[in-house]
């Protein structure tokens, strides 16, 4: 069987996306025939010995079942599957689940809210790419409530690390004596977007919640818990419908 690269071999198997399969193959945890992989590393999927954190991959990956979940991440937690420091991962939470499931983007270890989770590398694919289009929306507790010219700042085409970002829509749902609680939807996703804005509008982030993305919201799902999407849910986010 002609080779492929690695890359491909896992996102088409819906193992993960290739560029999560990148950070993996450069931080040592994927292994050719009992050796580390390297970038541009290439494989014949009938034949070789295809091995993630020790854990050898079915010769044919492609026929398992694809699986789409939503977890609501409480803090605390890391949107990773593994970690080298021993802090707790989501892959926790999702353990009674029959298949290897990976996080689609992230959430900090200090936020929590909707989090989607999948073993679809095509999808992830998808809503981590740069153009992905769906909304995230957020409810953002700050301190202190937030001046008109600081709300301006936060709605303004800010530099962050270099990058001049999109446009975010922010307004506030809640106002409390000395705090807020925005509502912020951003198109695009840098890290640790909201707290380095609300840091250069001098804001303290009390809470960081992702209620929605998109159409698909995180209504009557308790923290720590998770549920399957539906069949429309899931045509939604590969842009079907």
């Amino acid at each position: 069987m002609e080779k492929i690269r690695l890359q491909k071999y896992f996102s088409d198997n819906g193992i993960m996306s290739r560029r999560a399969t990148e950070k993996e193959i450069l931080a040592g945890n994927v292994k050719i025939n009992g050796e580390v992989a390297e970038l541009g590393s290439k494989v014949d999927p009938e034949n070789d010995v295809i091995e993630f954190l020790g854990n050898r991959l079915e010769k044919s990956p492609a026929q398992a079942k694809k699986t789409y979940i939503m977890l609501n991440k409480p803090r605390g937690f890391l949107s990773s599957v593994s970690d080298d420091r021993g802090r707790r991962c989501v892959t926790e939470l999702v353990s009674d689940i029959p298949a290897r499931l990976y996080p689609i983007g992230r959430l900090d270890m200090d936020s929590d809210g909707l989090l989607f989770m999948t073993n679809d590398g095509e999808l992830t694919n998808r809503l981590t790419h740069p153009k992905h289009e769906i909304p995230k929306i957020y409810e953002v507790k700050v301190s202190p409530y937030p001046s008109e010219e600081q709300l301006a700042l936060l709605r303004s085409r800010l530099v962050l690390d270099g990058y001049q970002i999109l446009p975010v829509k922010t307004e506030v749902i809640l106002r409390e004596d000395t705090s807020a609680v925005l509502k912020m939807t951003l198109f695009e996703g840098r890290n640790r977007q909201i707290r380095k804005m609300c840091d250069i509008a001098s804001l303290k982030v009390q809470k960081l919640t992702r209620v929605a993305v998109g159409d698909i919201k995180i209504d009557g799902l308790r923290s720590g818990k998770w549920r399957y999407l539906t069949k429309d849910e899931i045509s939604y986010l590969k842009g079907e419908q």
